[in-house]
């Protein structure tokens, strides 16, 4: 299933700068805005490939940072193939980083692996890179097609990725309260607290 994401404040980091590339993975932060907005993923005789609700939330993106005085230009991935950032082809990277030369900084809306295939492919231009949205875990969900033809995700859970993650919060708030020397913590935070 697809990851989902909370959005993070693009808004004040792009202050003050003149222009983003906004850079969307066109799979799973689309799925989670589809989710978050309760409306199909896809609406394939009103949009062919394309999630309507996340061009909205696109747009929305767009206005706020122009409201902000920012100029804005989204890097289009139309091959379906192309939708999952993290498997773009080499000439796709190519393409970004020709596009990014003209912006002061790209916007990232995908997930920590989308955000290093941009990083990796703008390092050369000097672009600032600025995540656009979090992890929070993979969503659980039940794929529905409804007339006509409708693709949607219904009754989903967002499952925690890493459980390893939350245990290592756990260890280190505890450290901090508690003001145990290391030693005092094993591998695993359940075992002590």
């Amino acid at each position: 299933m697809p990851i989902h994401f909370n959005d993070l404040d693009v808004i004040s980091e792009a202050a003050g700068l003149k222009s983003v590339l906004i850079v969307p993975c066109n799979m799973c932060p689309a799925a989670t805005v589809a989710i978050r907005e309760k409306k199909p993923f896809m609406q394939l005789f009103r949009s062919l490939l394309k999630s309507l609700p996340f061009e909205q939330y696109l747009r929305k993106l767009q206005s706020r940072l122009r409201e902000q005085g920012v100029n804005t230009e989204i890097f289009r991935s139309n091959i379906y193939h192309q939708w999952f950032m993290c498997m773009w082809t080499s000439a796709q990277r190519k393409k970004l980083q020709i596009a990014a030369k003209k912006h002061e900084a790209v916007v990232v809306l995908g997930c920590e692996s989308a955000t290093e295939t941009v990083r990796d492919a703008v390092r050369s231009t000097g672009c600032k890179v600025i995540e656009g949205m979090e992890v929070t875990g993979i969503m659980n969900a039940a794929l529905r097609f409804h007339l006509p033809c409708n693709v949607s995700f219904e009754e989903c859970r967002i499952v925690p990725i890493s459980r390893q993650k939350i245990e290592n919060e756990m260890i280190a708030a505890a450290k901090i309260k508690n003001n145990f020397p290391s030693s005092c913590f094993g591998e695993r935070a359940g075992d002590y607290l």
